[in-house]
């Protein structure tokens, strides 16, 4: 779980150079479903103060409450606590404190994102559009309500996102790698292992005969997490659809009228194109692109050869794109037809290289054309409002009191029981199956509720169908009753009793292999029937084969010098490996090999992330940071519900 923040945190908020700050955090704030309320801390309370500016325990606890809520989409297991427990919160301070540093450095040295910029940005934000698909202004105002933010401060944050992708971009633009090391990098990577493997294990130095009653018991107490069985919990449910609804309403001549005057720029007559763009910071980078489409390079192709990558606009109209760039690079990308490559031209964040992919203007429609598409609409529409007076109905129901087995009955429903579930989904005693596919959006609440018989509504499919549900049968999780599994328990206090021993073996085969004793000869000298040694010659590629499941002594084999033996224990007291390195021979790389062509690009988008975050580390110490421990410790029991 704290590699699984580790790697969105990474994914998500850390690739600040292609993305921005502010417009995966700052804009995540405002779309966030709330803003957490802080009691133990002040919300005005300073967290960090970068030069003249500062960041609020307010930020910085909307900021973790957005990334938890958004992890959560992903692994609806993640919590608040393994966040904070998996350093997430002091990264995204980091992030915030980036941010700021950037944006006064800008502020220092003349960078600015005007009003129309920032505009342009807001634009591109679905949740601010209204049904007919433009920008809604009570949509805007009433996100930035919801967040607690004021209109000032949001287009701050998002100015500031603009200009820290002004400082970054040029920072990794055409980053490259020089042939010398990418040719040493790729010896590596092709290089072959020699070396030797032995498995001591415990059981081979175990003590013989039974362990007594008074052992078992005092190491089953004493190791009782080893054999904790899961919560699990029996789900009692049923589904319901739109069909439980008789009698819908046809929408009236008079409800078609008004809807297609609502969304007459939906039936409106359209001029859009779609578009493939690069941005570069200056004419003679655009140059150069221009000029590698003359050779046959495509256009994402010649971005990705710099480190950049290219932007695709899958429909867009002329006024707005007017807006992301300027008015004569619109004029000239809609004169131009498709295919056409239109560029360089100066534009509000750079110099643009456009392709022409597509002409994706349509034609208006007239009402008698609209027509069954806006009956289907409006069905629709009752339909979800029915279902959704029906489903209220329902709870209504569960709130005065009435049982999940009275409300299926009214209904006509037959209830379903579900087999032991764990929290992820895992049939309880086997792995391989899984929860009704049903209950799979209710199971976390499921786990949630604290005891049985306490009957909730849920959307199965939002708008279209519910379940109705309860839990019944919940065991809490409790280690196994020894009785139960008197054997494993029995079987592990006698590994552990042949461990002490043998280490101490794995040790004398170690010293005798340093000594030049081949590893076979060290461990017959032991005296036990022992597994042979696992000669290995291995080239590094393999690896990559076995998709990240490396037995752990390959993994010490590999990262150890030639010559080296290291000792290894096996987990749960199993035993002990003992690891030798003979020979290191490195591979052999053709300097004209096309990979190396490839793997020189990647790394020089690589480098260019290392230029942007060194460039970062500078503009930091160039303005001040100072963190402030004592509060930052105060948000962090405050999100763990501590005082």
């Amino acid at each position: 779980m704290l590699e699984f923040f580790r790697k969105f945190m990474k994914s998500k908020v850390g690739l600040a150079l292609t993305l921005g700050f502010v417009g995966l955090m700052a804009l995540a704030f405002v779309l966030a479903d709330g803003v957490s309320s802080l009691g133990g801390v002040s919300a005005g309370s300073k967290v960090a103060t970068v030069g003249n500016r500062s960041v609020t325990a307010q930020t910085l606890s909307s900021a973790a409450t957005s990334t938890v809520d958004r992890t959560r989409k992903q692994n609806p297991t993640a919590t608040m606590k393994q966040f904070v427990d998996s350093n997430g919160l002091n990264e995204l301070l980091d992030q915030l404190i980036d941010v700021a540093a950037i944006a006064v450095w800008g502020d220092d040295n003349g960078m600015v994102a005007g009003k129309r910029l920032v505009d342009s940005e807001l634009l591109k934000i679905p949740s601010f559009r209204g049904t007919d698909g433009n920008f809604s202004e009570a949509n805007y105002r009433g996100a930035l309500a919801q967040a607690g933010l004021n209109e000032a401060d949001f287009r701050q944050q998002v100015a500031d996102d603009l200009i820290a992708k002004q400082v970054q971009i040029p920072a990794a633009f055409g980053a490259r790698m020089g042939l010398d090391p990418m040719l040493r990098y790729a010896g590596l990577l092709s290089e072959t292992r020699e070396g030797a493997i032995a498995l001591i294990p415990s059981a081979a130095f175990a003590p013989a005969g039974e362990p007594s009653a008074q052992e078992l018991a005092a190491y089953y107490k004493a190791n009782q997490s080893n054999y904790m069985r899961p919560e699990r919990r029996v789900i009692r449910y049923a589904t319901f659809d739109d069909s439980v609804i008789k009698n819908v309403p046809a929408p009236t001549e008079a409800q078609i009228a008004d809807r297609y005057k609502a969304e007459g720029e939906k039936f409106a007559a359209t001029e859009a194109r779609k578009l493939t763009q690069v941005i570069v910071p200056t004419e003679a980078a655009a140059k150069v692109i221009v000029a590698d489409l003359g050779k046959g390079m495509t256009l994402d192709a010649s971005a990705r050869s710099k480190g950049l990558s290219a932007a695709s606009l899958a429909s867009i109209e002329k006024a707005d794109y007017q807006l992301q760039s300027s008015s004569a690079l619109a004029d000239a990308v809609f004169a131009a037809k498709p295919g056409a490559i239109v560029g360089p031209l100066k534009g509000a964040l750079g110099w643009f290289v456009v392709r022409v992919e597509a002409d994706t203007s349509k034609a208006g429609k007239t009402l008698e054309q609209a027509r069954p598409e806006l009956v289907a609409e409006l069905n629709e529409e009752n339909k979800r409002h029915a279902l959704a007076e029906f489903s209220a109905k329902v709870e209504d129901g569960f709130d005065n009191g009435g049982s999940l087995t009275d409300i299926a009955k009214d209904l006509g429903l037959t209830l379903k029981l579900s087999p032991p579930l764990l929290s992820n989904g895992a049939v309880y005693g086997s792995a391989d199956q899984k929860a009704p596919a049903e209950i799979a959006r209710v199971l976390q609440a499921a786990f949630f509720m604290e005891g049985e018989n306490q009957p909730q509504l849920a959307e199965v499919d939002p708008g279209k169908s519910f379940i109705v549900f309860d839990v019944t049968g919940i065991q809490p999780a409790a280690p196994a009753p020894i009785a139960e599994i008197r054997a494993q328990v029995a079987a592990d206090l006698m590994l552990q009793k042949g461990s002490a021993a043998a280490g101490k073996a794995a040790e004398q085969v170690m010293a005798a292999t340093k000594k030049g004793t081949d590893m076979q000869a060290a461990m017959s000298a032991l005296g036990k029937p022992l597994p042979p040694v696992d000669r290995v010659n291995m080239p590094r590629q393999q690896l990559a084969q076995m998709g990240g499941q490396i037995p752990p002594p390959v993994a010490l084999m590999f990262g150890l010098a030639r010559g080296s033996v290291k000792i290894l224990p096996a987990p749960r007291n199993r035993g002990f490996y003992v690891v030798s390195v003979k020979s290191i021979t490195p591979g052999k790389v053709d300097p004209k090999d096309p990979e190396l062509v490839r793997a020189r690009r990647d790394f020089g988008t690589l480098a260019g992330r290392e230029y942007a975050e060194q460039l970062r580390a500078a503009i930091k110490a160039e303005v001040g940071v100072k963190k402030n421990t004592s509060a930052i410790d105060a948000l962090k029991r405050q999100l763990l519900g501590g005082n």
